[in-house]
């Protein structure tokens, strides 16, 4: 039962920490994984109208998507000159292309004549120049406007001063990231704890190999709740069985950024009996060995006496991943290369830094429909050692009643992603016919869910 008089938010699940257990690893985490940034914010309920409610939709899109850096694209959609990709967020659209320089530039997706869209949504592909496919005015790759077509019949068109309106653009570790407020801080300071922590963990060149945009049954912001805990893990992944809680620490950093981070290969914190290193094993290389190049058809690796399992599996990967693409991996710590570990940035970006999970979200909202939204799913691996990186892949679109099984790509994390949107639609009806008003949070386990609303009402309330 738990402890009525403890302080709100001191509660946690019995046995070793997160911290605890990463500490015992025989390659030493880094200091960004052992930070803890924890306070205790309030235990009101969130109000359903938040997600169900056109006009709270409609007030995000007036204060707080023009405000915010949005992740739009990854530098591999546009790895030459001329390479451009559209960005949709609601009703907005940007244009981004690599000019000649090799910078990235990102313009409203709109002709300075009569505002026809240049670039279909959710497209990407290769021009040398910016044309208008209703009456032909040209821009360079700079957005200036290279040729008016009758330019004796605009007289008073300022060509100079017609250029396509440019969109605040800034990249960070390959990402690339718009902001639609001029006013905007720098998105290095936007990004807080980011930048930092990620120097200390695996730094190497990424590619893309695969991109899913699937259409989910709920609002944008319930829908990437279900990715901000681990307190579903029991019921909707384990079927409610006993001991299968996993050891997690949550983090909040500041207005924009949070963290979930939990151990893979290590007991259950309320195991009894505990199980041994070598069942550990078995466990972890039936539910994760498809991450390890090479391990489709190999055996479950002996677990030496005085040894851990996390370990041993860590050390196969970083020296399979070392032999695969060419980098050395054998300094990476155990749990930046095997564990869970996930960041999120204040609207909609997920990234998940390691060796065998690295992976990337993006939940983005439905213009006039708060009960549907888009969800982006994209795969990273380590870009071989003597190569430049592959472009971007297309996107394979999954309609709302789709399975992510559908696409081979995914792996034996198709079942995960089914169970992990699978109770969305369930919960958008549930908004509506509830007999209270408001969702109940725990004060840990679903603490960056509180801290999404809280940064989203500062952002309403023009904070």
């Amino acid at each position: 039962m738990a402890n009525k008089q403890a302080s709100p938010g001191s509660a946690r699940m019995p046995g070793p920490s997160y911290r605890e257990l990463i500490t015992r690893d025989n390659t030493p985490p880094p200091g960004a994984l052992l930070t803890e940034q924890y306070t205790f914010a309030g235990d009101n309920d969130i109000a359903f109208a938040n997600y169900t409610s056109q006009d709270y939709a409609e007030l995000e899109f007036a204060r707080m998507w023009p405000k915010v850096w949005q992740w739009a694209c990854h530098e591999t959609h546009l790895p030459e000159t001329g390479d451009y990709c559209v960005y949709d967020i609601g009703n907005a659209s940007v244009l981004l292309v690599r000019n000649s320089a090799g910078a990235v530039n990102a313009f409203v997706n709109a002709c300075m004549h009569r505002a026809t869209q240049l670039k279909a949504s959710g497209s990407c592909g290769f021009v040398n120049a910016i044309t208008c496919p209703f009456h032909g005015w040209t821009y360079d790759l700079d957005g200036n406007l290279a040729e008016l077509p009758h330019d004796w019949d605009f007289p008073h068109v300022d060509q100079a001063g017609s250029g396509l309106r440019r969109i605040r653009c800034e990249i960070w570790n390959g990402f690339v990231f718009v902001n639609f407020d001029p006013q905007a801080v720098p998105l290095e300071d936007y990004l807080e704890v980011l930048p930092d922590h990620f120097e200390q963990l695996p730094q190497h060149p990424r590619e893309i190999t695969l991109h899913i945009e699937k259409h989910l049954p709920a609002n944008w912001k319930a829908s990437q709740e279900a990715f901000l805990e681990l307190y579903h893990v029991r019921e909707t992944h384990a079927g409610g069985h006993p001991e299968t809680d996993l050891a997690a620490q949550y983090d909040v950093f500041g207005k924009h950024v949070s963290r979930f981070m939990h151990t893979i290969g290590a007991p259950c914190p309320m195991a009894n009996p505990v199980p041994s290193e070598q069942v550990l094993m078995k466990r972890l290389w039936r539910e994760e060995k498809n991450w390890i190049p090479g391990a489709e058809e190999d055996d479950v690796p002996t677990v030496p006496e005085n040894e851990t399992a996390r370990d041993v599996y860590s050390a196969l990967l970083k020296r399979r991943f070392s032999e695969t693409y060419g980098h050395d991996f054998s300094n990476v710590s155990t749990a930046a290369a095997i564990d869970s570990i996930q960041y999120f940035v204040f609207p909609n970006f997920f990234l998940f830094p390691g060796l065998s999970l690295n992976i990337a979200y993006r939940f983005r909202p439905k213009l006039n429909n708060p009960d549907q939204c888009l969800f982006d799913l994209f795969y990273f691996q380590p870009t071989p050692a003597g190569r430049s990186p592959n472009q971007a892949p297309e996107p394979i679109r999954l309609g709302l009643d789709d399975s992510f099984t559908q696409v081979p790509e995914v792996g034996h994390m198709a079942r995960i992603f089914d169970e992990d949107t699978g109770n969305l639609r369930a919960q958008t009806n549930g908004f509506k016919i509830s007999a209270k008003t408001g969702a109940t949070l725990g004060n840990y386990q679903e603490i960056r869910i509180r801290h999404l609303h809280q940064t989203n009402t500062r952002y309403l309330s023009n904070e």
